[in-house]
């Protein structure tokens, strides 16, 4: 394992932390708001994006942020297509945030540093997590998220790809798939992750 993601895990500095939001924010509300250009045009009412200046403000503003666009997006398109639409835009912008921090942290092709990097991702974002092991793969449980407050059950299931994609991103023979949300009403979010084995 790389000494920078040993560092990262076990500490990183708010400005670092508040630096990686605000690029997750930019790129995430970039493909939100070319969807909304290209399939509702002036359906998004500008002006309503707020910043904090502290960690859990900055997460609140960009769920909040991710939360207008979504609903502006169903509003004009119904759900059945643009919670598809979404997902297809957001999966390749998570694995461009996975691949990013995969080079920056220097992660490994291991279970383990797969699992340290998203817990490096997760932290930034104020997400808590474990992940058990079954018979069928990882099975990674999220008991705490910042962001749920802010999110409805249709922006957590566009935005949930973002997830997804990251972890393709911080290796490219690892896939996860949410199946509960904690938007759902369900107690925690349950994702499955598979890992190719090695060639």
């Amino acid at each position: 394992m790389s000494l920078r993601l040993r560092l990262a895990s076990w500490w990183m500095p708010r400005f670092m932390k508040a630096r990686e939001i605000e690029r997750i924010r930019s790129s995430t509300f970039a493909a939100l708001d070319q969807l909304l250009e290209e399939h509702a045009p002036g359906a998004l009412v500008t002006g309503g994006d707020a910043h904090g200046r502290r960690l859990e403000g900055l997460r609140a503003a960009m769920a909040q942020g991710h939360r207008r666009r979504v609903e502006a997006l169903i509003r004009s398109m119904g759900r059945e297509n643009a919670i598809p639409l979404g997902r297809s835009a957001l999966f390749p912008v998570g694995e461009a945030l996975g691949r990013d921090a995969r080079r920056r942290l220097g992660v490994g092709e291991t279970r383990r540093e797969l699992l340290q990097a998203a817990g490096v991702m997760y932290d930034i974002l104020g997400i808590e997590f474990t992940v058990s092991t079954g018979p069928e793969g990882d099975r990674l449980v999220v008991s705490r998220c910042a962001l749920s407050s802010h999110y409805s059950r249709d922006v957590c299931a566009i935005l949930s790809a973002v997830d997804e994609g990251a972890v393709s991103g911080l290796n490219p023979g690892a896939k996860m798939l949410f199946r509960e949300h904690l938007t759902d009403e369900a107690p925690r979010c349950i994702a499955s992750i598979s890992m190719e084995e090695a060639g």
